[in-house]
């Protein structure tokens, strides 16, 4: 499990098709720290670590299935690419945004951006199945980052970026028709699932 909250800014350094396609991503992590098996969320992905070493750089390998490519951005990854990186939730951590599992419900597409003071709003459209699930002022996760929605209409929501979530996520790159991992929020889906329930 994880919160949201961005602790890492990670670089694509090399994309390998070995079956699965297999990511090197390089890291400011303590990559000692990291066991072989650990869960890592890369831009709201949960990857397993396969390898890791630290040699120029500390680096972590992960396999992506075909499916978890065809239901992400993970197809549009390159090498240079910066990623927003989390760490698995420990007992006792702070839950500081709110419980994302890593399991990518589909993708988003940015449609607008425009300044609001020193933020940004970003307009993004989501996919006609998963609309019904965001809400204004909902949780959403997007490229693993917990954010919250500040308005809806109809398959269309916008999300405003503060400064400090720019410089500490890869937000600050953002440009419209960038294609986004969303994660909805899981109270959202139980809520739905309990409406639609006819027992």
């Amino acid at each position: 499990m994880f919160t949201g909250i961005v602790t890492d800014i990670g670089r694509i350094v090399v994309l390998e098709q070995r079956g699965d396609l297999r990511a090197r991503i390089a890291t400011s992590y303590t990559v000692s720290g990291i066991d072989l098996g650990a869960s890592i969320a890369c831009d709201g992905v949960c990857l397993t670590v396969v390898a890791k070493g630290a040699d120029p750089e500390g680096w972590f390998d992960v396999e992506i299935s075909a499916e978890t490519v065809g239901a992400t951005n993970l197809g549009h990854w390159q090498a240079g690419r910066r990623v927003n990186l989390e760490r698995a939730l420990k007992v006792g951590d702070e839950l500081g945004g709110h419980i994302v599992s890593g399991h990518v419900d589909g993708v988003a597409e940015v449609t607008g951006l425009h300044d609001e003071g020193d933020s940004t709003r970003v307009v993004f459209r989501a996919p006609a199945h998963l609309a019904r699930f965001i809400a204004p002022k909902g949780s959403v996760a997007l490229n693993g980052t917990s954010l919250t929605v500040n308005a809806v209409s109809g398959a269309e929501f916008g999300v405003n970026f503060i400064p400090h979530t720019k410089q500490a996520t890869t937000w600050g790159d953002v440009v419209e028709g960038d294609l986004i991992n969303l994660e909805i929020d899981t109270m959202a889906r139980y809520v739905a699932r309990l409406r639609d329930y006819d027992g």
